[in-house]
C-alpha cells in the first residue's frame, strides 16, 4: 500500500550554525579529504557514500574516532556474506579500555551521574570509576574468571552495574544482566543458557516509593546455576552478604592499575536477550570489536555526542538501551543511570531528573511521552530544560500527536529524534541526525554505513509504499552467533529465512522519497485485510489520542472459513465507559484518520494489555491465544510482566471457540 509523507513542512530545522558545529558535518569534510567521501550534498550524499564504500566508511570511523588497535587489521571486512560478515580481521583491542579513555584528560570531572528515587545526584568520576574497573577486574581474575568466560548482573540501573560490565570487559569476558523485577524464572531463562560463573546482585531495589527485597530469588539463583565460582553481594537495601558469597565494597577497594585484555575483534563482549515471548528468548552474541566502532559512531556521529555532554536514558539493565548508554562513555559524555520508576512520585518525574543532572540529550519511551500529554504535563512550564538539545524515543513509533507534543510543551527550536533498531544489533537503523530537518510521524534519516531498504515480498525495493524492513549489507553489530546454536539454524531462521542472505527485521516500514523512514509496526503481527497489509502501530496512534483510552491491542485473525476477525481490546481510562458513544467514536477517529478498511469487527474492553519485559506490547502470544492455543504454549510465562492479563484472552478465546459463528 502506498504511504505517502504527510507532513511537507518540517517541524524543526537545524540552524546554519548548528549544522557547521556537527561532529557529523566535520567528519563528511574530514572524510573528503582523507577517504574520497563527497564534500558537497550533506547528509543524503554521506549516507549513500557509507554504503556503497562500506570498507572505506568503517575505516574512516575507526580513525576519526582513533580506535586503538593493539595489533593492526588485515583490512576492513574480510567476508561480506550474511551471517557471517568478518570485521578487520587480524585487529586486537578492548572495549573497556575506550570506554576508560576521558580518565587521564578528565579524572576529577563525572563519568557517571546517579539519581534514585529521592532525585539526589550522586557524581562518580573519571578517576574513581576507572579505579573501581581496575580493582574489580583484577579480583576477577583471581577468582579464575577468563576470556570468554560469562559474568551475569542481576542488578538495576546503579554506578556498580557500569563498573561490574567495563570490569567483565577489561578481562575479555562476557557480560549478560537483567533488572531485578525479572522474576526468578525469567532470570534463570536466560542465564541458564550461558552458564555464568560469576554473578554481581542486589539484596532488592527501590521502586515507586517502595523497597522489594530480592533475596529468595537470589537464592533461587544461586541454587540453579552450577557453574557460579562466585556471587557479589551488593546491599541496596543494608542487610547483611548472605553465607558464601563476597562483598562489593571489598572487591573495588584496591588501587590497581587496570588491565585491558586485548581481544580478537570478533571476540565477544555482552550476551543480550530477545523478549522470548513464545520460547526461550534467543541469546544474542555481539562482538568487542563490533559494539565499539558501532556505537562510536551512533553515539559520536548521529547522537552528535561530545566531552561537554550529559546523556540521560530511562532504562533498565533487562534493555539493550542501558548497554548503548553504557556506550556514551566512549564518547567522554557523562552518562546519567536514573533507578528509579518513571513515574514516581508523578508522571513528571524523568523531567526532574533531566533538569537535576543537566541532561543535554534525553532518551525516553514514546508510551511515556504519550502519557505526559495524557496527564497534562508541562515540562518546560515546570523545569528548567535549557540544556535538552535533543529528546530521543524509541521502544516503539513516536505517534505525530508525540511530535507536537514535544515542540509545543519542551521547546520550539527541539531536534528530536525518534530512533529505531533493535536488541539484535544494540544500535539504530534509523533515527537521529543532528543535520537533517523533523517531519512529524517521521524518523528523520537511514544511519551511515546502514543499508535501509524496505522491500516488497519479492526483494524489489520500495520508495513511498510499505514494505519489509532489511538491511542489505553487513553492519558491524549484527550478532557474532546466538549462543547454544552450534549450526547457526536458529540465527539464519530469525533474520534470513524470507531473502537468504538479506537481514530481514520483522518491521513494517516506509522510506520516503526524501530519506526519511516510516515505523508501521511488526511485521510478525501484520493486519490483513482483503490483501491489503496494515500495522498495528498506525491504530495505536489514532485511538490512543482519545482520552478515553488508555492503551490498545489489535489483532488481525485468520479464521477456519476464509473469514478474518480484527478485534481492538482497550484499556480504559479510569472513570471512563466503553458504551456505544465511545465505540462509534473509536470507528470514526479510526475511518478518518486512516480508512474504513482499518476499522475494527469489535471493541472489546479489557482489563489490561500484556507487554513484554521491557514495555513492548505483546500481540503474538495473544494472536496464538485466540487461535486457541494453550496458554503454555502460547507464550513463555517468564517474559510477560502481567501473566494473568493472558487468561482473559485466553477466556475470550474459550467463549467464541463454543459460541456458533
Amino acid at each position: 500500500m502506498t504511504s505517502k509523507p504527510a507532513h511537507d513542512q518540517p517541524l524543526w530545522q537545524p540552524d546554519p550554525d548548528r549544522v557547521a558545529a556537527a561532529a557529523v558535518t566535520r567528519f563528511q569534510a574530514w572524510a573528503a579529504e582523507q577517504h574520497g567521501a563527497p564534500a558537497d550534498g550533506g547528509y543524503p550524499a554521506l549516507h549513500r557514500w557509507s554504503v556503497e564504500h562500506l570498507e572505506t566508511f568503517w575505516q574512516a570511523v575507526a580513525e576519526w574516532f582513533d580506535i586503538r588497535f593493539s595489533t593492526p587489521y588485515e583490512r576492513v571486512l574480510a567476508h561480506r556474506t550474511m551471517p557471517g560478515a568478518q570485521w578487520f580481521p587480524g585487529a586486537t583491542l578492548n572495549y573497556a579500555e575506550h570506554a576508560l579513555r576521558a580518565a587521564a584528560d578528565r579524572p576529577d570531572e563525572a563519568a557517571l551521574l546517579h539519581v534514585d528515587e529521592t532525585q539526589e545526584v550522586t557524581p562518580i568520576s573519571w578517576a574513581e570509576l576507572r579505579r573501581q574497573v581496575g580493582a574489580l577486574a583484577a579480583e576477577l581474575r583471581a577468582l579464575g574468571v577468563r576470556p570468554g568466560d560469562r559474568v551475569s548482573g542481576y542488578l538495576p540501573n546503579i554506578p556498580q552495574a557500569v563498573t561490574a560490565l567495563l570490569a567483565t570487559a577489561a578481562v575479555g569476558a562476557v557480560w549478560t544482566s537483567c533488572a531485578p523485577d525479572f522474576g526468578a524464572r525469567s532470570v534463570l531463562d536466560r542465564f541458564q543458557q550461558v552458564e555464568p560463573v560469576v554473578l554481581f546482585t542486589v539484596d532488592g531495589y527501590r521502586y515507586g516509593g517502595k523497597e522489594h527485597d530480592r533475596r529468595d530469588t537470589v537464592a533461587e539463583l544461586r541454587r540453579e546455576l552450577p557453574t557460579l565460582r562466585a556471587v557479589v553481594h551488593i546491599p541496596l537495601l543494608g542487610t547483611e552478604a548472605p553465607y558464601g558469597t563476597l562483598e562489593w565494597s571489598a572487591l573495588t577497594a584496591g588501587d590497581a592499575e587496570p588491565v585491558f585484555e586485548q581481544v580478537p575483534f570478533g571476540h565477544p563482549l555482552w550476551v543480550l536477550y530477545s523478549s522470548g515471548t513464545t520460547g526461550l528468548p534467543k541469546a544474542i552474541v555481539q562482538s568487542q570489536g563490533g559494539i565499539l566502532v558501532e556505537h562510536f559512531k551512533q553515539l559520536g556521529l548521529h547522537c552528535d555526542l561530545g566531552p561537554e555532554d550529559r546523556f540521560f536514558w530511562y532504562t533498565s539493565t533487562g534493555w539493550m538501551m542501558w548497554n548503548f548508554l553504557v556506550s556514551g562513555l566512549l564518547t567522554g559524555t557523562t552518562v546519567v543511570l536514573y533507578d528509579g520508576s518513571p513515574g514516581y512520585p508523578d508522571t513528571g518525574a524523568q523531567w526532574r531528573v533531566a533538569e537535576r543532572t543537566g541532561a543535554t540529550l534525553y532518551g525516553t519511551s514514546a508510551a511515556y511521552v504519550m502519557a505526559c500529554r495524557k496527564a497534562g504535563v508541562h515540562p518546560s512550564r515546570d523545569h528548567d530544560l535549557s540544556r535538552i538539545t535533543c529528546v530521543a524515543t524509541t521502544g516503539s513509533p513516536l505517534p505525530p500527536d508525540g511530535f507536537r507534543w514535544l515542540h509545543d510543551e519542551v521547546r520550539e527550536d527541539l531536534w528530536i529524534a525518534s530512533v529505531s533498531g533493535g536488541t539484535d544489533v544494540c544500535s539504530c537503523f534509523a533515527g537521529a541526525v543532528p543535520t537533517l530537518p523533523v517531519h512529524i510521524g517521521e524518523l528523520q534519516a537511514a544511519c551511515l554505513g546502514t543499508d535501509l531498504q524496505a522491500w516488497d515480498p519479492h526483494g524489489k525495493p520500495l520508495i513511498n509504499e510499505v514494505g519489509e524492513l532489511v538491511v542489505t549489507n553487513p553492519m558491524p553489530s549484527m550478532p557474532i552467533y546466538f549462543w547454544n546454536d552450534p549450526d547457526g539454524s536458529r540465527y539464519r531462521d530469525s533474520y534470513f529465512d524470507m531473502y537468504p542472505g538479506v537481514w530481514r527485521h520483522g518491521d513494517w516500514i516506509t522510506i520516503t522519497d526524501r530519506g526519511s523512514v516510516i515505523i508501521h509496526g511488526r511485521s510478525d503481527s501484520t493486519l490483513n485485510r482483503q490483501g491489503v497489509r496494515m500495522g498495528s502501530a498506525d491504530i495505536y496512534e489514532a485511538v490512543e489520542r482519545l482520552p478515553e483510552i488508555r492503551e490498545s491491542l489489535v489483532i488481525g485473525l485468520e479464521e477456519p472459513d476464509g473469514g478474518y476477525w480484527m478485534p481492538l481490546f482497550v484499556h480504559l481510562a479510569e472513570g471512563a465507559t466503553l458504551d456505544e458513544d465511545l465505540k462509534s467514536r473509536i470507528k470514526q477517529t479510526i475511518r478518518t484518520q486512516l480508512s474504513p478498511r482499518h476499522v475494527p469487527d469489535e471493541i472489546i474492553e479489557v482489563p489490561g494489555v500484556p507487554h513484554t519485559l521491557t514495555g513492548k506490547r505483546i500481540e503474538v502470544p495473544v494472536k496464538r491465544l485466540l487461535q486457541g492455543t494453550d496458554l503454555s504454549k502460547a507464550v513463555n510465562p517468564g517474559s510477560v510482566d502481567n501473566l494473568d492479563l493472558l487468561r482473559f484472552y485466553e477466556e475470550l478465546a474459550r467463549e467464541r471457540a463454543t459460541k456458533p459463528h
